[in-house]
């Protein structure tokens, strides 16, 4: 990988990173760690595990930013906190500023100190090497993270249908003035 390449997407997985803690609007949040994984998902095709990164593009910035982006709609956490806005602005100057930090630190750091590709073994970041180790060293921990998911998306589920007391009380005044009504 190029080293102005691989400062520009550290510059822009950091920033979006920062971006996801510090901003408001809890769906600006999720956009802003789409692109952190995306961008660190392009670092892994850089490095030569071409199946690592378009694993993680495809699982954590997609399935999983869209069970988040459903939890969240849930949840009714889309309501902005506090002034939030302009998020082309936020994206667009995001990428100025992570380009121009790959500029000069791609001009300014001595030549021992650049990125080189560190070469690997043979298969490497392939499908066969990783549903290996995935499909047997880690298939407990990849089963307990399945079923962790499911819990997590069940609470979710279970919070968002939750009634309050006032809609219980309502529901109850409305049941007394029907009973009222029909005798």
């Amino acid at each position: 990988m190029h080293t102005a390449l691989f400062w520009f997407l550290a510059a822009v997985s950091v920033i979006s990173a920062l971006g996801v803690v510090l901003q408001r609007n809890p769906v600006h949040c999720l956009l802003s760690l789409i692109v952190t994984l995306l961008a660190i998902a392009v670092m892994f095709i850089g490095e030569g595990a071409i199946v690592v990164g378009f694993l993680q593009a495809i699982v954590y910035g997609g399935a999983i930013m869209v069970l988040f982006l459903f939890v969240i709609w849930l949840l009714n956490l889309g309501v902005e906190i506090g002034p939030t806005g302009h998020i082309a602005l936020k994206f667009f100057g995001t990428l100025a500023v992570a380009a121009m930090t790959a500029e000069l630190m791609a001009f300014m750091l001595p030549p021992h100190l650049e990125v080189k590709y560190a070469g690997h073994v043979a298969g490497y970041g392939s499908i066969d090497s990783l549903s290996q180790k995935l499909f047997s060293e880690y298939l407990v921990a990849f089963e307990v993270t399945s079923v962790l998911l499911l819990v997590a998306v069940i609470g979710a589920v279970a919070l968002a249908r939750r009634t309050s007391a006032s809609e219980i009380a309502q529901n109850a005044d409305d049941s007394a003035r029907r009973a009222q009504g029909a005798s």
